[in-house]
């Protein structure tokens, strides 16, 4: 019994007939991207807007019911969309909400919403106990943001030195573009469809950089290799064959992240929804950037068929010259 193959192993697809237009429309989408981000803005949550933090236990009960306590407080006026999360034991809860633009600098504003939602949770449990109420102020939160783009742009320049070093300076370049590409997009989305964004949204575009760098390097090692096989090819015949020789694995990676994810998109908690829509979007992004950003960009870049042939110093030349070699 044949097994079935989803992509035949002499696939010949011209990826880079159409490098061009790809370029153009992926640069066009990267600049819309960051309009919308510095016009819209992204719908920071809690993390990075400031709100409060309420820790709760439910006395008696083995396990707290989590979509219960979050459809009471989102029910309440002026709360928005609140956190909640279990922390430490199962029936110990976390409850963050966002506090409105009017409650900067106005503490009485912040303690009558921190009642409100007590009240309700007592009056809904009355077994429940207080725990705590913490604030997290705006300076905070914005310290939050700072670090967080510190460490997605960390990670980007770390991984575009190690390319570097184990490939050559251009492929270094290419990665680092694809994964700006890729990051740009995704913070697109959130700002285009006002999604929350939170320390979730951060992890998803960790993770993206994970995956799409990964499919990168993949692609990246057979160019490296069939450069060293075929010196006489045409570089962009060459990329188009790696691209093809590779297409059997990013497929399948691709199909099988999707398998899990896109039930969860479609039927997941709500609390999910923002980090796996980013991943999601990341496998699409991820693997046409590996393809139609990162590979191109090497034929702009000046890699050659000569690119990984070692290059003679001076002592190999007196060597080879002394052995009567010319």
């Amino acid at each position: 019994m044949r097994l079935l193959k989803l992509v035949p192993d002499d696939t010949n697809i011209n990826f880079l007939q159409w490098r061009m237009p790809f370029y153009v429309v992926s640069l066009l989408l990267i600049a819309a991207s960051w309009v919308l981000v510095f016009t819209q803005g992204l719908n920071y949550g809690v993390d990075f807007a400031g709100g409060q933090e309420i820790r709760a236990t439910f006395v008696g009960q083995e396990e707290a019911d989590i979509p219960a306590i979050r459809s009471t407080v989102g029910e309440l006026q002026n709360v928005g969309d609140p956190v909640v999360q279990r922390f430490g034991s199962p029936n110990e809860v976390s409850i963050r909400v966002k506090l409105p633009p009017e409650a900067e600098g106005n503490p009485a504003f912040a303690d009558q919403m921190t009642r409100t939602i007590t009240d309700a949770l007592q009056a809904e449990y009355p077994s429940i106990r207080i725990d705590g109420v913490d604030s997290v102020s705006g300076k905070v939160s914005g310290e939050f943001r700072e670090k967080a783009a510190y460490a997605l742009l960390a990670a980007m320049l770390a991984i575009a030195m190690y390319i570097w070093v184990r490939f050559e300076w251009q492929f270094g370049v290419g990665a680092l573009f694809a994964l700006f590409h890729d990051v740009s997009l995704t913070l697109g989305m959130f700002a285009l469809f006002q999604m929350e964004f939170s320390l979730q949204i951060i992890a998803a575009i960790l993770a993206i950089i994970g995956y799409s760098l990964n499919d990168t390097i993949v692609i990246y090692d057979r160019i490296r290799e069939n450069l060293k096989k075929y010196r006489k090819m045409p570089l962009p015949e060459l990329l188009d064959l790696s691209v093809n020789e590779t297409l059997a694995r990013t497929v399948m990676t691709s199909l099988t992240l999707l398998i899990a994810l896109i039930p969860l998109l479609l039927f997941g908690p709500a609390s999910l929804f923002g980090l796996v829509a980013a991943i999601t979007l990341g496998i699409f992004v991820g693997t046409y950037s590996s393809v139609y950003m990162a590979a191109p960009i090497l034929i702009w870049l000046g890699v050659t068929s000569r690119s990984f042939v070692p290059q003679e110093g001076a002592a190999d030349r007196q060597e080879r010259i002394a052995r009567g070699e010319g």
